[in-house]
């Protein structure tokens, strides 16, 4: 006889988040220890808690393997940033951007200028994590040259990156969240500028203020230094300009973001062989292990270094560790329980957007995928919003602030593990000061809970659902 698996109670499908929950808290801040294990230990809690509810092993064992080939996509696009990064170093390109941003930038308003800079690019591309990837890697490098934090500049880049995102037409999560609420796109953009605009300006607000009264900044001395050591070290020709524009043009005529970063790569191989006369060996062995050059100067030595194929192996490891745990909870239905009891408190219109936004959040906790925050809350909630007489539009933006803005802020997620990775500054570190993606999700529970900009339409009868 075939045995059905059991459907877990909420109290079964809480234990493996409490599970990881306990263990990254040992783990991290008790022992010192990365998040890799951690998450392998929350997954063994989950496998064998799915096995006590009779799921077969094979199945067990399928799900996780599900769960890893949603992130697929963004590892191939995290080698691809490591190549990109090395090849741009090594090329030129960064340090271009850098010596430029040096001379252009004041400290007082840097933090303003790397978000409205990301905002304007990610926009025009649509896509957050090539953003980070190109522009903001030399954001951070102008950072560290000016002496502002590189906790504030990753804030003010993530931010940036994901206004863009958020409203491009360009954006695959833009383009999702609109089809999974069956909302028209430029209906689901136009009602989303209700949360985002004010979002932005708060947070821009927020950026002049702390680049106003921050005081730890470079000289001018040390500053020329900077230039000098640059301009001695790298023919800082306008021909590297095409690097990063090569980049913006794929992602306008919508080649896939990772054809577009390779293409920005391998243009940065190019300059290097053809502009810096770096020989091929070196630029094959800066594509691996990353760039480490020797300008002379420590302070730029250290600025420059990094990408390359083998910088991504930690993060990558990250990733496919709490995907595989992520999968284990969907697989065994532990996820779906979690939500359903949340949207079962959801008595109001205002409880409902709460929920909406915390069950976007809490996937991008346990499932670690952005996707899937918006992918499973807008099946789950489109009869719910009918139900309370809520327009479509309010749920398809309840999908964006909660899901795909908050998905940077954990460190295990996809995007949180991608921002690490090319901006070299973690998510516990950059998330205090991401102003735009914190307020985002605040804003529109806010929204929610006075009923204000919450269109409304007939209610449907639980009867006519069919």
């Amino acid at each position: 006889m075939i045995r059905t698996p059991r459907t877990p109670s909420l109290v079964v499908a809480l234990l493996p988040i409490l599970a990881v929950a306990g263990f990254l808290v040992l783990g991290i801040r008790v022992l010192g220890a990365d998040a890799h294990l951690p998450l392998i230990l929350g997954s063994v809690v989950a496998a064998v808690t799915g096995k006590a509810l009779g799921f077969k092993w094979k199945s067990l064992q399928e799900g996780m393997v599900r769960g890893i080939s949603v992130g697929l996509p963004s590892v191939l696009i995290l080698l691809a940033i490591g190549l990109l990064i090395g090849a741009w170093q090594v090329s030129g390109v960064v340090p271009l951007m850098v010596f430029h941003g040096l001379r252009l930038l004041a400290p007082e308003v840097f933090l303003v200028a790397c978000c409205l800079i990301c905002g304007v690019v990610s926009l025009a591309t649509g896509s957050s994590w090539t953003t980070a990837g190109t522009i903001g890697v030399a954001l951070i490098g102008v950072a560290e040259g000016l002496g502002v934090s590189s906790a504030m500049t990753a804030g003010a880049v993530v931010s940036g990156s994901y206004f863009g995102d958020k409203l491009s037409p360009l954006s695959d999560t833009t383009n999702l969240a609109a089809a999974v609420a069956e909302v028209p796109l430029f209906q689901h953009i136009r009602y989303m500028l209700w949360t985002t605009v004010p979002s932005m300006l708060i947070a821009l607000v927020a950026y002049a203020i702390l680049g106003v009264s921050s005081d730890d900044q470079s000289s001018f001395g040390e500053i020329s230094i900077l230039l000098d050591a640059i301009e001695r070290n790298y023919q800082l020709s306008p021909l590297l300009w095409l690097a990063p524009l090569s980049v913006v043009v794929c992602l306008f005529f919508r080649v896939p973001a990772l054809g577009a970063i390779l293409a920005g790569g391998l243009a940065g191989m190019i300059f290097a062989l053809t502009i810096q006369k770096v020989p091929a060996g070196e630029v094959v062995s800066v594509l691996q292990s990353g760039h480490a050059p020797e300008t002379g100067l420590a302070r730029l030595d250290e600025l420059l270094a990094g990408g390359g194929l083998e910088s991504m192996y930690w993060t990558i490891g990250l990733i496919l560790c709490a995907l595989s745990f992520g999968g284990l909870m969907e697989a065994t239905g532990m996820l779906r329980v979690i939500v359903e009891a949340i949207l079962r408190a959801a008595t109001t219109s205002g409880r409902l957007v709460l929920a909406t936004l915390s069950s976007a959040l809490g996937i991008n906790l346990v499932a670690a995928d952005q996707y899937l925050s918006i992918i499973l809350p807008g099946r789950m909630y489109g009869a719910a919003y009918a139900r309370a007489g809520l327009d479509p539009r309010s749920l398809s933006r309840c999908l964006e602030d909660g899901g795909t803005v908050t998905s940077p802020l954990i460190p295990w997620n996809t995007c949180g593990a991608t921002m690490l990775g090319a901006l070299k500054v973690g998510p516990h570190l950059f998330a205090p000061y991401a102003f735009f993606n914190l307020l985002c999700p605040l804003v529109s529970a806010l929204l929610g809970l006075t009923g204000w900009t919450m269109r409304r339409r007939p209610v449907v009868d639980p009867g006519e659902e069919a």
